[in-house]
C-alpha cells in the first residue's frame, strides 16, 4: 500500500533559511554565525533578527538579516548559482538600512553623521554548477571594463555548503554537514522517483539518529516537504530558462555564422566579377 505524503503547499520557506535562520533556532544561527566567522560567541538573545518580509518591502524579500555586535548580517541561500548576487544583495542593503533609518530616527538631512551596523553578505550554495569551496563576487564585474575606477562596490561571500565541500566549516558546526548531507542524499534519491516528495520522504526516514537536525526535520515534516518541493521545482524551471537561453544564443551564434560565410561569399564573387572586368577592359585596350 502506498504510503500517503502530505505535503504543506503554503511553505514557501527554504530548508536552509527554516534551519538556519528562524526565531526560534537563533542558537544555531549564532553558531552557523561563529562557524564561518571564527568567533565563539555564546549568548544567542544577542541576534536581532530583522529579515525583509514581502508585505512591507514592496515584495522584496530575503532569507535572513539579523544584527550582532555591531554586524549586520545577510544570508542567503542559492540552490543554483547567481552571478547577480551582489546587485540583489544590494537591493536588500538599501531596504534594511532604509528600515533602520526610521526605526532609529535618524536624519539623512542633518548635520550629523548617520552611524550603521557593518553589513556582511553572505550566500550560501549547494548547487549542482561545481564551485569552489569560497567565492567572492563583486558588483564591480557587472561594469564595462574601463580604467576608471567605479565609485560603488559590494562583494558577497559565496560558500559551498554541498557535502564534502568546506571541510573546516563543517567539522565546526555538524548540523550544517547534517543539512549537507540531507540534500546530496536527496539528489541521489530522486533518481528512483518521479516526485521529489517521495525522495524527501525516504531520505528523512533515512536520517542516522544522531544527527542534530534530525527531530527538526521529522516534527515538521509536512513544511519539510513543501519547502523542498518548492525548491526543486524553481531549480527546474531555471534549468529550462537557462537552458531556452543557451538554445537561444547558440540559434544565434550559428545565425551570425551563417551571415558571416554569406558576407565573405558575396565579397569573394565580388572580387572575382570586378577582376573578370578588369582583364576585359584591359584586353578591349589592347584591341584598340
Amino acid at each position: 500500500m502506498t504510503k500517503e505524503i502530505r505535503v504543506n503547499e503554503k511553505h514557501k520557506d527554504r530548508l536552509f533559511n527554516f534551519i538556519f535562520g528562524q526565531e526560534e533556532n537563533r542558537e544555531w544561527t549564532l553558531s552557523l554565525y561563529n562557524a564561518i566567522n571564527g568567533s565563539n560567541y555564546t549568548d544567542a538573545s544577542l541576534i536581532e533578527f530583522n529579515t525583509l518580509e514581502g508585505v512591507l518591502y514592496m515584495n522584496m524579500k530575503n532569507d535572513t538579516s539579523f544584527i550582532i555586535s555591531g554586524i549586520w548580517n545577510v544570508y542567503e541561500h542559492q540552490s543554483s548559482f547567481n552571478p547577480n548576487m551582489p546587485y540583489r544583495m544590494l537591493e536588500y542593503i538599501v531596504e534594511l538600512f532604509s528600515g533602520y533609518v526610521k526605526v532609529n530616527k535618524l536624519n539623512k538631512y542633518g548635520s550629523s553623521l548617520m552611524k550603521f551596523p557593518i553589513p556582511k553578505l553572505v550566500v550560501f550554495y549547494n548547487g549542482i554548477e561545481e564551485k569552489e569551496d569560497e567565492v567572492i563576487l563583486r558588483l564591480s564585474d557587472s561594469f564595462d571594463e574601463s580604467e576608471t575606477e567605479a565609485d560603488i562596490e559590494v562583494k558577497v561571500r559565496m560558500l559551498n555548503v554541498n557535502f564534502g565541500r568546506n571541510k573546516a566549516i563543517m567539522q565546526v558546526w555538524k548540523p550544517l554537514e547534517e543539512y549537507a548531507w540531507v540534500i546530496n542524499r536527496i539528489r541521489e534519491t530522486q533518481k528512483k522517483y518521479k516526485e521529489v516528495v517521495d525522495a524527501v520522504d525516504e531520505v528523512v526516514e533515512s536520517i542516522p539518529n544522531d544527527f542534530v537536525i534530525r527531530d527538526l526535520l521529522i516534527r515538521n515534516r509536512a513544511e519539510v516537504y513543501g519547502m523542498l518541493d518548492t525548491e526543486y521545482n524553481e531549480a527546474e524551471i531555471r534549468e529550462l530558462f537557462m537552458e531556452d537561453g543557451r538554445r537561444e544564443e547558440r540559434v544565434n551564434t550559428e545565425r551570425e555564422r551563417i551571415r558571416a560565410d554569406e558576407a565573405e561569399t558575396r565579397a569573394k564573387e565580388a572580387e572575382k566579377e570586378n577582376e573578370r572586368l578588369r582583364k576585359l577592359l584591359t584586353q578591349h585596350n589592347i584591341q584598340e
